[in-house]
């Protein structure tokens, strides 16, 4: 089981959706004009084929508070964070050190998705990182931290996604 979690709005639903699309059985890497989202409420389960079959089980953002409760049958988790976002940058970063300080998680690999950043108005990767620290998180973390920029609005970072993704699963869990 993969967790996706993340603020309200930062683009999961998206993110899944895009990756299903891109591991569909149809041939097709063209992701298109994107889907329409609607806020995630509660739970959302999707099984993608990666060399086998993964689940990812999205989390919405309001349901922060109980997101450990989900974190015993994890083997990695996808941490969303709104490069075009500045007020949520500080929740997100709070939300991601409870994450990483959850003893269910400490053998987890995690990857920190930077979303958005085809909007005009993103961070780039230096700005983000300077302002998470993400530098003293990876040397403090237990875990494998992995950090990637994308867009699941045009695709950009998908491919790094999914290499992530097979990466996982060739580590025992």
């Amino acid at each position: 089981m993969y967790l996706l979690l993340g603020a309200s709005g930062v683009g999961k639903t998206l993110l899944v959706k895009r990756l299903q699309k891109l591991c569909s059985k149809d041939g097709s890497r063209e992701l298109g004009e994107p889907p329409p989202t609607l806020p995630t409420v509660g739970t959302n389960l999707t099984d993608l084929l990666i060399q086998k079959k993964i689940t990812i089980r999205e989390l919405g953002g309001c349901m922060g508070p109980i997101w450990p409760s989900y974190y015993g049958d994890c083997s990695a988790v996808l941490f969303m964070i709104d490069a075009a976002n500045p007020t949520q940058i500080s929740s997100s970063c709070v939300q991601l050190l409870s994450l990483l300080s959850a003893e269910q998680l400490a053998s987890a690999s995690v990857l920190i998705l930077f979303n958005k950043i085809d909007l005009p108005c993103y961070m780039s990767l230096v700005e983000m990182k300077s302002l998470f620290r993400i530098q003293d998180i990876i040397s403090c973390a237990n875990q494998p931290i992995t950090v990637v920029e994308t867009s699941a609005r045009d695709g950009t970072g998908l491919p790094d996604v999914l290499q992530w993704l097979r990466s996982t699963l060739k580590e025992p869990s």
